[in-house]
């Protein structure tokens, strides 16, 4: 071949090599992600969050050689519409997803059987699966009412080329679980406690990837969730710092969690993909609270010192733990970051990692966060809110607004309760009025336990036009069933 030829080649191979990069296929240089998603964990049960029991020792090497958030938020203050927010960056409400969804049945009030994140709901699984990336989810599903039926999409459908997971729960309970699927066939009994079910499948499917493609991971536990079941030997560790057998199970399953989340690192270590990862680990919601119902004696998570529980509007309800690890790219590690970031904020701050495109017409609702791991603020367009119907408290709307949090009652808090939108009720929802305002500084107040709301009522007004604002617009792009 000719000096020219040769010349010709090698330049045509540079084009293409950076199209390839532009293109967002740039494997080299973007990140690999991995989504580690508790179940009830309380803000404060890990050893790095206050606990005085519980012992977390790789979760505190994440928070020490990573970020800390004190002030993480989930989408919302119980499941299903939590882990809708998360995949999609919006609110769950946009979705139709308004509070946990039940297994379908013949018949269902409020029409909750027909729930499910609809097939025109665009994922992060599936914005960076387009983008190149290989993914993966295993554990928890919680986004349909018929699971593994194709009558509602199911996790395949939504970007995950591998997944095994639960409608809900695992059954009968951590231990030994028979009601996993995988890629829709039926798995049958598997002879280990949940969470080191899903790091193993994870890590399994990864050591069948391609290497030189990124990756991403949604690991969602089923613990610390009832029906609560730890390994034997952990637990007597904790009988004696335990009030009970009970509790002792409780603070051994928070412990399992730790030593699935050592075991994950370890397998991402071993096969050489940890070092361009970026590891993030939280909770879909606050702590339930201990016995609330039948099955919930072993319910014995603590939210530190927040207000509320699980189920709640005030922050227990859904500020959360919130643990984010990328070797070499903390700006200061192990300094604990106050900086409000929520998981609404993934969906666009991975696809910017990953070069992906967002549809320019996806209404979204966090922003990226990327900032936040430099020891900076984040452009915030946006305050935080949330509406929950059926809350426990009689505040059913919330915001976060800066150092500001804000506590709305809807009609003076005569508004029935509401596990879901429909037809029927959707006229009461718009017609609503916000009342009883609450305002509280979360940076000298972090158990709203001080109402500020009347010593500045210009500083109220605003705050409340704002959460008007913010609200009326949630409502309006909202899914009625």
């Amino acid at each position: 071949m000719s000096l020219a030829a040769c010349m010709y080649v090698s330049i045509r191979c540079a084009i293409a090599f950076l199209s390839l990069l532009g293109s967002g296929w740039g494997a080299e240089t973007r990140p690999n992600i991995v989504v580690v998603l508790c179940d009830d964990l309380g803000y404060g049960d890990l050893e790095c969050y206050g606990h005085p029991a519980i012992k977390t020792p790789h979760l505190n090497e994440l928070a020490k050689t990573g970020v800390q958030f004190t002030d993480f938020y989930s989408t919302a203050p119980v499941c299903s519409p939590s882990r809708v927010g998360l995949l999609t960056g919006r609110s769950p409400n946009r979705a139709g997803v308004y509070d946990w969804i039940p297994e379908a049945r013949k018949t269902s009030p409020n029409r909750r059987d027909l729930v499910h994140m609809r097939a025109s709901e665009i994922t992060i699984a599936k914005l960076l699966q387009d983008a190149g990336y290989q993914t993966c989810m295993a554990g928890k599903w919680h986004c349909n009412s018929e699971f593994n039926n194709d009558r509602q999409p199911q996790p395949g459908d939504f970007g995950f080329d591998h997944w095994l997971a639960t409608q809900n729960n695992a059954s009968p309970s951590h231990r030994y679980p028979r009601n996993y699927v995988r890629n829709g066939k039926t798995v049958g009994l598997i002879e280990d406690f949940s969470c080191q079910i899903v790091v193993d499948e994870a890590i399994n499917w990864l050591g069948t990837c391609d290497p030189d493609r990124p990756f991403f991971i949604y690991a969602a536990f089923h613990e610390p969730h009832e029906p609560i079941e730890s390994p034997a030997s952990l637990v007597e560790t904790y009988v004696a710092s335990s009030r009970d057998r009970n509790e002792a199970q409780y603070f051994a399953n928070v412990a399992n969690v730790d030593t699935a989340v050592g075991k994950l690192v370890s397998g991402l270590e071993k096969l050489k993909r940890r070092d361009n990862t970026l590891i993030i680990f939280t909770s879909d919601n606050g702590p339930e609270t201990l016995r609330r119902y039948r099955g919930a004696a072993r319910s014995y998570g603590r939210p530190g010192p927040l207000r509320g529980m699980k189920l709640h509007t005030t922050d227990a309800g859904f500020r959360v733990a919130g643990i984010m690890n990328w070797k070499g790219r903390i700006q200061s590690p192990g300094e604990p970051v106050s900086t409000p970031v929520s998981a609404l904020d993934f969906l666009p701050t991975f696809c910017d990692l990953a070069k992906a495109k967002v549809p320019a017409d996806l209404v979204l609702d966090g922003t990226n966060f990327l900032p936040a791991l430099k020891g900076k603020q984040i452009a915030r367009k946006k305050p935080l809110v949330w509406a929950y119907y059926n809350a426990i408290n009689e505040a059913r709307v919330a915001m976060r607004h800066g150092k500001w949090k804000v506590l709305a009652k809807l009609n003076g808090g005569k508004l029935s309760k509401m596990p879901n939108v429909t037809r029927e009720n959707l006229h009461a929802i718009q017609a609503a009025t916000l009342t009883d305002i609450e305002l509280y500084d979360l940076t000298k107040d972090i158990a709203e336990s001080v109402n500020v709301a009347d010593e500045d009522p210009a500083r109220t007004a605003k705050l409340k036009a704002t959460l008007e604002h913010e609200y009326r617009e949630l409502v309006k792009g909202s899914h009625v069933w």
